[in-house]
């Protein structure tokens, strides 16, 4: 059996997840842990942003139902 090198197995990674970020600049565009970290964080921040999101709509749905309420 011929010996398997990981060199293309390491590249072929750090490619695929250089071009998911390609518009961050400086470290987090070539670093393969920055990327990961960068990729970890914004994903937090977009599922906790969303919950922050439905959260102030229902407070403004809120609002607007018991404003129109009192016109009446």
């Amino acid at each position: 059996m011929t010996r398997t090198k990981r060199e293309y197995v390491a590249w072929r990674r750090r490619t695929k997840s250089r071009l998911c970020v390609s518009i961050f600049r400086g470290a987090h565009s070539k670093h393969t842990r920055n990327i990961t970290q960068q990729k970890i964080r914004a994903l937090l921040s977009a599922h906790r942003d969303s919950d922050k999101q439905k959260r102030n709509f229902r407070h403004l749905w809120i609002t607007r139902i018991n404003a129109v309420i009192r016109e009446r």
